[in-house]
């Protein structure tokens, strides 16, 4: 009997009806709430930095405690979603997340709003791979999940859309610590619907959980994300060196560990299939270039160009609207056109709109800051949702949840870098740049030195012509440091285009016999 006979396999799965779409529905609600919480803190970073003052690497890990943790805790989570069942790990850290956000919407002090970040990426842990997870058991037909998959992703791009203007608005009218109440009006209906709607699902021979392996995943990323801002903000120097070994070497006895378990946590044999790597990675450099692009943006817009919150979220809109768009439109085009051409042509247009922000940054340019953001949301809208598909497709079933831990992984993992790596490059490049005027005291120098909203703030204190004088040259200093970081984002998403081409090439079939 030939294999065009019969063909049973993940693709001929069958179909979902109304109750499966309104999961999904249910499920987009956690995805909305994780991409709004990311856009609005990189909108309410400089009321946070006027407000509680943090210092250049304080304002760094505002934003990075909560993917740092998510990201080390990703694999376990999804590895404890599959034993106890997701739609339970679901549960627990949304209303985790929720009870967290309001802490942090009252943090005193730039320490204890790292601490509360830190908690909500443990919680935030839980949600991320239980919901990619539960739609490979909601939509086991692949036409269907394929779709699936571009609407969940979709819903990033919707929150990071939604998210400049929501936070926009909340921060002209209230203080900075709305932007995290916004949390409990969100998972509320997703625990309500949640119960009626989502199926629970698990592994039926499920990774052991290994707590040396869980500190060993731990101790590969953490050591290396903190170099790389020990990097930035005290330049090349031996401790960072020292931490990436330390991280490098943890990493390799976390890969040794897993290999040689007879059930691992993680199944490293699924980095041995090309398109899976492939994704992954397509994924993690995608990823870094739209994060970092999102950290200098907003301080751009809001402090050099002076626009308000409000203005400046809407400025981003059409780029994020236009990520939806792509990441739709891509899912009937990847049924005829393969992954390796398709991607590599996606990225290309991304790479096009970092040039763009390299090219027009001394501009100060509103209209080519939006059309450079709308031509980079194109090209990983649409990476995005076929990266993603390619990652579930090439997982077994009962292994989801490992798969999409490892997704997310390579998500946050991006975010954290793209913030770490671009965030800390622009501001390295923002120090050396910067020439502090004469007859600015030395507090007020440090002060600036530190980070662009310092030196807003520091300028505001001083007598107008010499704070003017003091704030042209930091926005000057600011304006070389992103020509710098674009360029470079320009080649991270250059590579990713040159891994999706070589590497997510479809199998070869044998002609049959």
């Amino acid at each position: 009997m030939s294999t065009a006979t019969i063909r049973l396999s993940a693709e001929d799965g069958p179909r979902a009806g109304i109750r499966g779409w309104a999961a999904l529905a249910v499920l987009m609600l956690p995805v909305l709430l994780v991409s709004v919480d990311n856009t609005v803190l990189s909108f309410a970073l400089p009321e946070i930095s006027l407000a509680l003052r943090p210092t250049g690497a304080e304002q760094l890990w505002i934003i990075d405690a909560y993917s740092l943790v998510l990201a080390g805790l990703l694999v376990t989570m999804g590895v404890l979603g599959d034993r106890f069942g997701r739609r339970r790990m679901l549960f627990i850290g949304a209303t985790g997340f929720a009870v967290v956000s309001v802490l942090a919407a009252f943090a005193p002090s730039a320490g204890m709003l790292i601490a509360a970040r830190a908690a909500l990426g443990f919680f935030g842990a839980m949600l991320m791979p239980s919901t990619l997870s539960l739609l490979r058991t909601i939509f086991p037909n692949r036409d269907q999940r394929r779709l699936a998959i571009a609407v969940w992703a979709s819903a990033f791009s919707a929150g990071s859309a939604l998210g400049p203007v929501v936070g926009g608005f909340l921060l002209e009218h209230f203080p900075w610590g709305s932007v995290f109440l916004i949390a409990v009006p969100v998972l509320i209906p997703l625990l309500i619907g949640g119960y009626w709607l989502l199926p629970e699902s698990k592994d039926p021979n499920p990774g052991r959980i290994d707590p040396l392996g869980i500190l060993l995943s731990m101790a590969a990323m953490i050591p290396v994300v903190y170099a790389i801002k020990s990097f930035a903000v005290d330049g090349p120097n031996l401790l960072a060196a020292a931490l990436v070994l330390v991280g490098a070497a943890m990493g390799y006895f976390f890969v040794r560990r897993q290999l040689r378990a007879d059930v691992p946590m993680l199944d490293m044999r699924l980095f041995r299939r090309g398109g899976f790597s492939g994704a992954i990675l397509v994924n993690l450099l995608s990823v870094i270039a739209l994060v970092g692009f999102l950290y200098f943006v907003p301080q751009q817009l809001q402090l050099v160009l002076g626009l308000s919150p409000m203005t400046a979220g809407l400025a981003l809109v059409p780029g994020m609207s236009m990520m939806i768009v792509a990441g739709l439109s891509v899912v009937p085009i990847s049924r005829r056109i393969p992954p390796h051409i398709v991607v590599p042509a996606a990225l290309t247009l991304s790479v096009l709109g970092y040039v763009i922000v390299a090219a027009t940054a001394q501009l100060n340019s509103v209209a080519w800051l939006m059309v450079a953001f709308v031509v980079l949301g194109m090209g990983i809208g649409a990476a995005e949702t076929i990266s993603n598909e390619l990652i579930l497709a090439h997982a077994p079933p009962a292994k989801a949840g490992a798969a999409s831990a490892v997704s997310e992984t390579a998500y946050e993992l991006g975010a954290v870098l793209g913030t770490a790596v671009l965030g800390g490059i622009i501001t390295a490049f923002y120090r050396g740049a910067l020439v502090v005027p004469d007859g600015v005291p030395a507090e007020a120098a440090a002060q600036a030195r530190e980070t662009l909203a310092g030196a807003y703030a520091a300028a505001h204190d001083l007598p107008d012509a010499l704070g003017q004088t003091l704030w042209h040259a930091a926005a000057l200093a600011f304006d070389s440091g992103i020509v710098t970081t674009s360029l470079i984002g320009a080649l991270l998403v250059a590579s990713a285009g040159v891994i999706a081409a070589t590497t997510l090439r479809p199998p070869r079939r044998k002609p049959s016999r």
